[in-house]
Order: C-alpha cells, then sequence, then structure tokens
C-alpha cells in the first residue's frame, strides 16, 4: 500500500520538484499539492494523507503557525522544508520541538539539481515518518540493510584497536548519539543535568549551519555550557561540545585530558558527523572512564562503537522503543548487546548523574542491582 503524501509549499517549482522525487518511488503516492495552510487544511480533509511535507516560510500563515495548529487539531507526521540559512535553522529546530519528525534542507539557487542530489534522503525520511505513531511516544522502522563497504567506514575515519583504555587519573566522559528526534531528546537530557557533571561530547545527525543554531538553543536552555565543537578545543567539565554539521567528531587526549579532534573524512553510515566515529574514538580513548548514551534515531549509526564501549569497561545506554521518535539506532545497540541499560528517556538524567557520582563509578555486582534501580528510581534494565 503506497504512502499518501500532501505536498505545501507556496513555491510551484519546489511542489513539482518534490512530486516528481516522490512519485519515482513506487511505495509513495503524492496525492495533491497545496500553496498556501488554507489550501492545505482542506486538502487534508479531502485527501486523508499519511505524511505531510510543510514548507517553513508561506503566504497567510507560515509553517509553524500551521503546524502547531495541525498538532493540536489533527496529529500527523510531518517533514519540514527548510532554507539552509540561520533563521531557517532557528525555525526548524522549533518546528522539530513543535512535533514534526524531520526535515530536509531546500537549497538556495539551483533548485531542481540540488533537490534531485537529496532525492534519496527524502524518500527515505518519508518513508520513516510514515511508520510514525504520531499519537504514542514510541515510533518504529526499519531500514534498508548497508553494504560492506559502509559497514566498514568508520575504519577510514578512525582505524579499530584491540588496546583497551582507562588510564588511572583520567576523569569521566560522557558521549550521547541521535538522529531522527534528537534534537529533542538530547534537549531533554541536557536541560536535567547539572553544572557539575562531566564534560558531554555530542553527535547528532545534522547538517552544517544547524548545528550551530542546534548548540546555540541548547546553551540557552542547559545550565552546562554549550558549543560546537572546534578542532583543537580542550574538553572541560560542566561543559557540553555539539558535532558540527559536515565533519566528524572525535575525542583525543593529550597532557592536559581531553580535547576535540575534527575529521572530514568519508560518510560513516551514511552520516558526516557519525556517532559510531565519536563512540569508537571515547572507546580507544577514555574506556572504562567514559559513558555511551544512543538515543532515538533511524538506521543503526552507532551501535557497533556503541559496543567497543562496553567491551572497553564503559557504562552504556540505550533509550527504549516506547521513548524513541525512531528506535532504529538504541534497537541496534540493544540487539547487539551494547546496551548495559535500556531505559526510558524521561529516566535516563537522574541515571546519568547517579552512575557519574561516586557511588555509580563502579559496576554493581549482581546483589546490588535492586539497589541500585531504587537509587536512581529508574527501573533500569540491565543486560
Amino acid at each position: 500500500m503506497s504512502i499518501r503524501v500532501l505536498v505545501i509549499d507556496d513555491s510551484a517549482l519546489v511542489r513539482n520538484l518534490l512530486k516528481r522525487i516522490l512519485d519515482q518511488d513506487p511505495q509513495i503516492k503524492v496525492v495533491g499539492t497545496a500553496a498556501d495552510a488554507y489550501i492545505a487544511r482542506e486538502k487534508i480533509k479531502k485527501l486523508h494523507p499519511d505524511v505531510l511535507t510543510l514548507d517553513v516560510e508561506m503566504p497567510k500563515m507560515d509553517g509553524i503557525t500551521f503546524l502547531q495548529n495541525l498538532m493540536r487539531l489533527h496529529p500527523m507526521p510531518v517533514i519540514m522544508v527548510s532554507s539552509l540559512t540561520a533563521k531557517g535553522a532557528d525555525v526548524t529546530l522549533k518546528a522539530l520541538e513543535l512535533g514534526a519528525i524531520d526535515f530536509v534542507c531546500k537549497p538556495q539557487g539551483d533548485f531542481s539539481g540540488s533537490l534531485e542530489s537529496v532525492s534519496e534522503e527524502i524518500v527515505q525520511k518519508i518513508k520513516t515518518a510514515a511508520k510514525a505513531n504520531i499519537h504514542a511516544a514510541g515510533r518504529k522502522r526499519t531500514s534498508a540493510p548497508l553494504t560492506v563497504e559502509e559497514k566498514q567506514t568508520v575504519d577510514a575515519v578512525i582505524p579499530a584497536t584491540s588496546k583497551r583504555q582507562g588510564v588511572t587519573g583520567l576523569p569521566p566522559l560522557l558521549a550521547i548519539g541521535a538522529s531522527t528526534g534528537g534534537t529533542e531528546a538530547i534537549k531533554d537530557v541536557l536541560v536535567e543535568l547539572p553544572t557539575d557533571m562531566p564534560a558531554i561530547v555530542i553527535t547528532q545527525h545534522i547538517p552544517p549551519g544547524f548545528s550551530t543554531a542546534f548548540a546555540q538553543r541548547m546553551n540557552r536552555l542547559a545550565s552546562l555550557t554549550v558549543h560546537e565543537a572546534r578542532e583543537g578545543q580542550q574538553i572541560l567539565p560542566g561543559n557540553v561540545y555539539i558535532a558540527p554539521g559536515a565533519q566528524h567528531l572525535l575525542v583525543a587526549r593529550n597532557d592536559k585530558g581531553y580535547y576535540c579532534r575534527l575529521s572530514n573524512g568519508p560518510r560513516v553510515n551514511r552520516h558526516k558527523p557519525s556517532v559510531d566515529v565519536l563512540f569508537r574514538s571515547v572507546a580507544q580513548t577514555a574506556g572504562r572512564n567514559a559513558t555511551g548514551v544512543i538515543l532515538t534515531g533511524m538506521g543503526d549509526d552507532g551501535a557497533r562503537s556503541l559496543l567497543e564501549m562496553r567491551e572497553a569497561g564503559a557504562r552504556t545506554i540505550a533509550q527504549d522503543e516506547e521513548s524513541s521518535v525512531v528506535w532504529g539506532m538504541p534497537g541496534a545497540a540493544v540487539k547487539q548487546g551494547a546496551a548495559e541499560q535500556i531505559l526510558p528517556l524521561n529516566k535516563i538524567p537522574a541515571t546519568l548523574i547517579y552512575l557519574l557520582s561516586s557511588k555509580g563509578k563502579t559496576k554493581p555486582a549482581s546483589g546490588s542491582l535492586q539497589r541500585l534501580r531504587a537509587a536512581t528510581a529508574a527501573s533500569p534494565s540491565f543486560r
């Protein structure tokens, strides 16, 4: 059965291009287009689409106002079509906060060539959105299997090693990875963490420009100091470092402690920045001094390297299916045995505070699991 899509954009050129791209996939059918929110409202009633693509900037009623009304009166999966500008990034992050599943960037200039170049991404995001249960916290997706080349590209950025790190005296380090739904999930974690947390490094699948706006937004909302990571930047307690769009973030070590390394290496698991790259670097650099968290996201980026972190002695957490927008990445981590604990999103901050405190630094013996569950009030699932 085809996924029924309604395309909403004030540009006839963009409407036609999106329709042409989407109609090429046999699993998708564009049932209609609309030039503004008022036309869209009537077509939603008449055509009953499964997914909307929604322009941010439209006449009569802007995309954010329309989305806000839609999620209140008739919630359904929405993919935002945003311009690659600072304003577009801020508005798109607001749309994700209001309930949009994901976004694609509307490039400047040559719409035809640029949109065609990301046609695979657009199609995949429509398919992901169609599997979302907008009325529940949990949303499901199955992703296409990766090719052998895609599975191996992490080695091109940071080679694997069997050496187990964990030098005495190294400070604790928290690494977080996320994709679809991750901007809000990361926010929900960071705003609950105190200023005396260890350093935090984050990879969120996000394009250039948007990562800057995302880091700035997190800095406004969280009590921690949040940065878009820079090459050579020292990684300090009480600070958060977010991978810039289109660059991998790695953690390295010098005589002062941890510092940020940025890489322009190849895409890993179709992504740059890649969670697998970050997690492997943390496994090799911090070892048992680290804690890894994998949050909502499509695909399986981060799952293999979270397992490497666990094998190096790190504590590891995966977000549970019910609270994930897409249980792809955390689900893959659970399947591979990479997750020591599987937790709902709202229990992750308290668990991290406990694990990174002096009481939680040592892995519990089996007899103390019940006491740990009571202490965190998180009812974690240890694996």
